[in-house]
């Protein structure tokens, strides 16, 4: 049976995205995202927090996404595959496990524009701003049946 690499994140960008792009005109984009947990030490009681860094590399569309609307500290969902590099630098064996991003989606709203007032709260659903992989695009999609639990103007802000 084949092995199952997958990786879901929901966290915080560090710093902007640094794209290059290579000799083909490929846009690569590299960033790190941080996730947290937090839990009561059994000991203390004290509320402690674990911030876990991962270092996410995008390509082609996801990468001119990012570079064009990603900032340090916006909230991301990213789906993708584990992967570990190896190289040799002045004699000695290097490793990096990185995160290879085959979905993203922008999470937290649109930022709001320097001095401008916050917008009314409204009830209706917000957009999802999100970049899919084109191959996700050609999939037909069917529309989501509503619960009978739920009413419409709630809105739900999982990123699944």
């Amino acid at each position: 049976m084949a092995g199952v690499n997958k990786v879901i994140l929901v966290g915080n960008l560090g710093k902007d995205p640094e794209v290059r792009h290579l000799e083909s005109g490929v846009p690569v984009a590299s960033f790190s995202v941080a996730t947290s947990e937090s839990y009561n030490d059994r000991n203390t009681g004290e509320k402690k927090t674990v911030t876990e860094w991962h270092n996410i590399v995008l390509w082609r569309g996801l990468a001119e996404v990012a570079e064009k609307y990603l900032h340090k500290g916006d909230q991301v969902y990213i789906e993708g595959k584990l992967r570990t590099r190896q190289w040799e630098k002045d004699g000695v064996t290097r490793y990096s496990t990185e995160i290879i991003g085959e979905n993203m989606t922008m999470l937290g709203g649109r930022p709001k524009p320097e001095g401008a007032p916050a917008p009314a709260a409204t009830s209706a659903p917000a957009s999802q701003p999100a970049a899919t992989p084109a191959k996700q695009a050609e999939s037909p999609s069917q529309p989501a049946e509503p619960s009978a639990n739920t009413s419409e103007t709630e809105v739900d802000d999982l990123p699944f």
